[in-house]
Order: structure tokens, then sequence, then C-alpha cells
């Protein structure tokens, strides 16, 4: 997410009452969760597990909880709670805006676009051409649709991310502050559910085609031409490169990459990632050829066990 305008370090610090190392004048261009951060982003952490990764990241403005030694060329804001203060960022660059009217004044709909009657278009989306939202559709602030796109009954884009911090009076969301992308010729179907990136954006991409009560997470990328069947689950964080299949009942764990032309087939649940141009099935997912082997194998235990009882 970037902001509106650079802003100094100072500013920004003085924003959400941290100290800061750095020089005051440190420009700040926006902020970022760690996997998506470019260079002039802001991005937090709060555990020494994550320390390296934070600081070694493409990020030149980590927001910390500890004082530690600075890399060239970045800067550090010092917090008691970076989390919080995060959220303090989105709030402040991103702030919620109650709707007035089912399809908000600042949308924009493209010529030869039909919205059907109980949708609801919320500020600053943007739809392209020639696109059909069906009823009861919900596209949430900032969402953006390309040409030539269906999206049926139910169906909503742009909930917030599924992700919150366990603290010892309960859990503490983080706020969604990125969006949603439909690039162009893409089809959804009824009561999907496509979910905000955290600061960056959850991507489909063109040509992608989606089936019934289907689940996106959080800043997921599906490739072009990809075709996913009903009851899918996809976690957030997930890649999945161009003209991978989905069957029906897939789920797929959260940071993973699903290569060029898999294919993974009904009931099958991915754990990790998997080479393209390949068909998996089971759970955990593996080679198609390799799990049905095994599940001969595990057939054939029983008789195994018979002959060597009678010996």
């Amino acid at each position: 997410m970037k902001f509106p305008k650079v802003h100094t370090l100072k500013e920004i610090a003085e924003l959400i009452g941290s100290t800061f190392v750095g020089e005051e004048t440190f420009p700040v261009h926006g902020m970022n969760e760690i996997h998506v951060v470019e260079a002039g982003d802001v991005v937090f952490v709060d555990h020494p597990k994550y320390y390296d990764k934070a600081l070694q990241s493409k990020a030149t403005i980590v927001l910390i909880n500890k004082e530690v030694d600075c890399p060239e060329g970045k800067a550090l804001l010092i917090s008691d709670d970076p989390f919080r203060d995060f959220n303090k960022l989105t709030r402040h660059f991103n702030p919620f805006v109650s709707a007035n009217s089912n399809i908000s004044s600042t949308a924009e709909i493209g010529e030869g676009t039909v919205v059907q009657p109980g949708a609801f278009i919320g500020n600053q989306v943007k739809i392209g051409k020639n696109c059909i939202i069906h009823p009861n559709v919900t596209i949430y602030d900032g969402c953006i649709i390309g040409d030539n796109v269906t999206i049926h009954a139910n169906t909503v884009l742009g909930a917030d991310a599924f992700y919150y911090k366990n603290r010892p009076t309960g859990f503490d969301k983080l706020v969604s502050g990125g969006t949603v992308v439909i690039e162009n010729n893409v089809d959804i179907g009824a009561s999907c559910t496509i979910d905000r990136g955290v600061t960056a954006a959850t991507t489909i991409k063109e040509g992608s085609k989606l089936d019934n009560q289907i689940q996106v997470g959080h800043d997921t990328i599906i490739g072009k031409k990809c075709l996913i069947a009903s009851h899918v689950g996809i976690a957030g964080c997930v890649v999945i490169e161009d003209e991978v299949i989905l069957w029906g009942q897939v789920g797929i764990t959260s940071g993973i990459t699903l290569g060029k032309k898999a294919v993974i087939l009904a009931q099958s649940g991915v754990s990790k990632s998997l080479e393209g141009g390949k068909t998996y099935f089971g759970s955990p997912a593996e080679e198609v050829r390799e799990k049905l082997k095994q599940m001969a194998s595990v057939k054939q235990i029983p008789e195994i066990m018979q002959k060597l009882k009678k010996n």
C-alpha cells in the first residue's frame, strides 16, 4: 500500500508515537507485509524469530519492538507493539468510509456493464466494460475489476483478511488495507468469497474461471486461465501459477506455490509447494501415480496380516 505522498521517517514516528533510528528526512513511500515489501516500504516484526527476515527484506523501514543494529541504507521505527502501530498506519492512510447508497458515487463502471438489482458497489471501485454483476454481489471499497467479467449472485469481493494476533485478552485483528484485483475475462460463480490483501492485492488473472462456493484468502495470486471447481478453499499468500486446475473440495495451506499446469484432484489437501505439469491427489497431496500405489499397498495389509498369523 503506497501513501498518497512520500512522508519522512520523523513524520511516521510522530504519527504512531515511536522512536526511530535513521535520518529524520529518510523517505517513507508506503507499507507492506513481508512477502510483498518493496524499497520505501514499512514492514513490521514483533518476534525475534523473524527479525533477520524483516531486516534483510526489501523493506527500507522496519517497525520493530527492539533496538537492533540497523542495516546500511535502512531505518528503524522502535515500538513496544509493532502490530498495534502497523494497524494505526493502516487506519490513518486507508480509513473506513461508510456507504450511503448501493452504488457509490465514486465508483467507476464501464460501458456496457450491467449491475443487477441488489448488488452493492463500494467506494472507489473500478469495473471495466461489458461485465455482468448479478444480484446481491458485494464489492467492497477499492476493488478493481477488468473487462468482460461475470460475477454471480451472493459473491463477496474484498472482505477482510483472516489474520489475528493471539493476545491474553483475545484475538487482535490485523486491519486489512489492501484490495482485490480481477483481470479481464474472469468468471466467478455464486457465493464465492475473495478476501482483500492485508496491504497489497488479492489477484485473479486473465481468463481464470471459478465455480460456486470458493474461498480465496488474502494476498493470494491466481494465475491466467486457471480452472477451480466448487468448494475449494485457498488460504492466504498462495501463488497459483497459470493454467492450474483445482477440482472440487481441494484445500490449500498458506504461503505455498502451485506450479504452472499442475492438476489437483478432488478432495486433496495441499500442504507444501508442488511442481507444475503434474497431477496430484490425496492428503497430503502427492503425485497421483505414487499415491495410488500407496493406496493399493494399504489395501493389501489385512491379507498380509492374515498370512503372518498363519505362520
